[in-house]
């Protein structure tokens, strides 16, 4: 029943996206953007490249799984010219349906990490995971140096946060199961639970509980911990309901903890963006694509929603680690891969978590 319930709610949520759609044709020197990176960070660069180019160009928003549904459906008839995804996995999935054309080198060789194997998309940005902790509670000398590690924390128990149903922990997961094997991840899984934990669906009211001493730990996303601290707008979009968010406080009692170098617990999560085989216009769209690896769309990035960028050269606010050593935290690893997520959610409904 629970499976019936998810799928029909990306169903009619497929079904608004198709109807914005048809219901705006756009005109045929328009640029059409698929984003499941949120307005308030994509507006704003919109807005300069427009003025930089004098190119139109439309964003239609939506989650990553609905804007792949959509372009399923849509076929050859798509208007997208351009999909900008906020998560690897989906990337992943678009060059596996292949729905991606293959982009030039000169836009390949603009990253200085995080590059494609498959040369059909460029990574945007990167969001690291990471152990958030309340440091009026926690020393985080005694925290464990592998995210493999942390089911044994029995000290934790009922006191540990976590969002088993958010994509950013599935594309940690998957990464677990192809790395460390399923039966691995599955241990870490069932170690996890018996700590009892508090499940969140969103990474925003979990930190903010962790500020509020509700729970004392939990594997987030660097950028969530920013936010609460100095403000900022969220990157990724969200159609379920907003939580109320207090004003920033930089002295809130809650830290960033990072494993050690290479380890599963920093992945680095890393947003893309690919021209779209629908594309009739393929000039605009890898310029828009050139415009995302620019030193100004970066450091807007970095100061709007303190996502790390993907070219060297970034002025960073002070708060966010350097570009160098953010670099090293995570294992390299093929975000190809990322495409068998049916693995993952199937591990998740054997252990009762889904």
């Amino acid at each position: 029943m629970k499976t019936i319930k998810k799928v029909s709610r990306l169903t009619a949520a497929v079904a608004a996206v198709l109807l914005l759609v048809s219901c705006s044709e756009p005109a045929t020197d328009q640029l059409v953007i698929y984003s499941g990176r949120s307005q308030a960070l994509v507006d704003q660069l919109v807005t300069d490249f427009k003025q930089q180019t004098g190119i139109d160009v439309e964003v239609r928003y939506g989650n990553d799984a609905e804007l792949l549904a959509v372009m399923n459906e849509e076929g050859g008839q798509s208007p997208a010219d351009l999909y900008w995804a906020n998560t690897m996995g989906a990337m992943a999935i678009a060059s596996k349906q292949n729905l991606l054309k293959p982009l030039p080198d000169s836009l390949l060789n603009k990253p200085a990490a995080f590059k494609s194997s498959s040369d059909e998309w460029i990574p945007v940005t990167v969001r690291y995971r990471v152990l958030a902790y309340n440091a009026n509670n926690v020393d985080s000398t005694q925290l464990p140096t592998s995210v493999m590690d942390l089911p044994g924390m029995s000290e934790f128990e009922g006191r540990v946060g976590w969002t088993p149903t958010y994509s950013s922990f599935y594309d940690f997961l998957t990464t677990v199961r192809l790395t460390q094997g399923d039966e691995e991840a599955r241990r870490w899984l069932l170690g996890m639970m018996q700590l009892d934990p508090k499940s969140y669906s969103s990474n925003t009211p979990m930190v903010q509980a962790i500020a509020a001493g509700e729970i004392d730990i939990a594997l987030t996303n660097h950028y969530y911990i920013l936010r609460l601290k100095y403000g900022g707008g969220e990157g990724e979009y969200e159609d379920h309901e907003h939580y109320g968010e207090a004003e920033p406080n930089a002295n809130a009692p809650i830290k960033t903890y990072h494993f050690e170098e290479g380890d599963l617990g920093n992945l680095a999560l890393v947003t893309g963006a690919a021209e779209l085989q629908t594309s009739q216009d393929s000039e605009a769209a890898q310029k828009f694509l050139g415009f995302l690896l620019s030193r100004q769309a970066q450091e807007y990035a970095a100061e709007s929603v303190h996502e790390y960028p993907v070219i060297d050269g970034v002025t960073l606010p002070d708060y966010m680690l350097n570009l160098e050593r953010a670099f090293k935290l995570s294992p390299e690893y093929d975000y190809e891969k990322l495409q068998q997520l049916e693995g993952t959610l199937n591990l998740l409904r054997e252990v009762g978590v889904i």
